[in-house]
């Protein structure tokens, strides 16, 4: 029922929220409403919409390899948009872009070959920061709010993405010489793509707001809560082996 790759993915996630939460536990000791839960609070949920929305569709592996990177990214760029930061460069937004474009070219390359992830990287990357340039970028729009919201520009945005996810995936499957299936794989990567990027593009009002306005007290509820998701997660090796069903 659980291959050892799933075991170790799933004993890694509760590693790593171990650690969160012990951080959000010592909200106080990193500089409190001004230290960097802020940015680790944007992560973590970016991270967690981006790596449970494609893990769903294209496994686990895909979805804690893309999740990381848009945990990075985004909880920078959201944080530096929130300080009122000066505005990025070029190779600010090359960086960002590269990092989302690498993960999702490792994913796609665990999943169906070198090929088609290299090319699907490469494509992810260069379509990106071509989105930057023209405007399209994750904080298009940026407005905290109480509630989750999608403005016409991010919806635009995400019908953006979809389709040139969907080119992408076309002719990484060419490249790859799936002929055979280039089309319905490449229409099928850019709807999940679109499907995942506009669920959390509808999130991210909220989640900015919430970002800065957790109370301290939640903060040490949120670590606690973290804390034990993340041992009952490491623990599941342990059952399975006890129970005889691995």
């Amino acid at each position: 029922m659980f291959s050892r790759h799933t075991l170790a993915i799933i004993s890694i996630v509760g590693s790593s929220l171990n650690v969160l939460g012990s951080l959000y536990l010592a909200y106080d000791l990193l500089g409190g409403e001004h230290g960097p839960l802020r940015t680790l609070t944007r992560a973590v949920t970016y991270g967690l919409l981006f790596g449970v929305g494609f893990g769903i569709v294209l496994g686990p592996a895909f979805g804690l390899i893309s999740g990381a990177a848009h945990a990075v990214t985004l909880g920078l760029e959201f944080a530096r948009v929130a300080r009122q930061g000066p505005k990025p460069g070029f190779w600010y937004d090359a960086t960002m872009s590269a990092i989302r474009g690498s993960a999702y070219g490792l994913g796609t390359a665990f999943l169906v070959g070198a090929i088609f992830g290299i090319t699907f990287g490469a494509l992810s990357t260069i379509g990106q920061i071509i989105g930057y340039r023209v405007g399209i970028r994750p904080s298009l729009d940026y407005a905290p709010s109480t509630r989750p919201r999608m403005s016409k520009r991010l919806f635009l945005a995400v019908l953006n993405r979809t389709a040139g996810y969907s080119i992408g995936g076309y002719i990484s499957a060419l490249m790859a010489h799936q002929h055979d299936r280039a089309l319905a794989f490449g229409l099928g990567a850019g709807l999940v793509v679109g499907v995942v990027t506009g669920i959390a593009t509808f999130c991210f009002p909220y989640v900015e707001w919430a970002a800065e306005n957790v109370p301290a007290k939640r903060m040490g509820v949120i670590g606690v809560g973290l804390i034990v998701i993340g041992f009952a997660l490491q623990s599941v090796q342990y059952w399975v082996t006890l129970l005889g069903v691995g």
